[in-house]
């Protein structure tokens, strides 16, 4: 069953959000696939902006759903065609977020399946540990990992982590593979207690 998400509102701060009764954050490099993830977990094409741009997500977007639960794309680490004073800002404003939102309940830090995590992925998870913030790791483009290779990938990537394999989500948007199991999760977590 998809994600009934609206989008609400884009910022550049999180202070300038508005409160939610609970929130999940989806994060990773500008082209791991963050938009067309959060598209199919909603099964709509143009939810989230996808581009062929890495980088075009430049703002907190926040997304929500019927019963008020919240979900923030955040904009990509890593290569982006911006200046650098701009990509500098945005790591102000990813690390402020994830520090300092309240209602952010876990993040899901997006990491390519096909190539598994790179420098910047391990540094934020690295990060996040640091931080004693929530997190869950998902892999995407499976569609591109080759089904002779896919249990030794699973294994590779899951270390590399620094994670068990079965703490690694695996998904493909552009197949729909594992997108219900990851929006069941999201629902079970962003439903209020009563």
């Amino acid at each position: 069953m998809p994600l009934q998400l609206t989008f609400v509102t884009s910022a550049k701060r999180y202070v300038d959000l508005p409160d939610s009764p609970c929130e999940v954050a989806f994060v990773g490099r500008s082209n791991v696939g963050k938009s067309s993830l959060i598209n199919a977990l909603a099964n709509r094409k143009q939810l989230a902006r996808v581009s062929n741009t890495p980088g075009r997500t430049q703002l907190i977007n926040l997304f929500t759903l019927p019963n008020g639960g919240t979900v923030v794309d955040l904009p990509g680490y890593g290569y982006a065609a911006v200046p650098g004073r701009e990509k500098a800002g945005w790591q102000q404003m990813i690390e402020g977020y994830l520090l300092e939102r309240e209602e952010l309940d876990l993040v899901f830090v997006l990491v390519d399946g096909e190539i598994g995590p790179t420098k910047l992925d391990v540094q934020m998870l690295d990060w996040l540990r640091a931080n004693q913030v929530p997190h869950t790791v998902v892999a995407t483009k499976l569609d591109k990992v080759k089904p002779s290779k896919l249990a030794t990938r699973k294994k590779e990537l899951a270390k590399s982590a620094g994670l068990d394999t079965g703490d690694v989500m695996w998904v493909s948007a552009s197949k729909g593979t594992g997108i219900e199991q990851l929006a069941k999760h999201v629902v079970g977590l962003l439903t209020p207690a009563p």
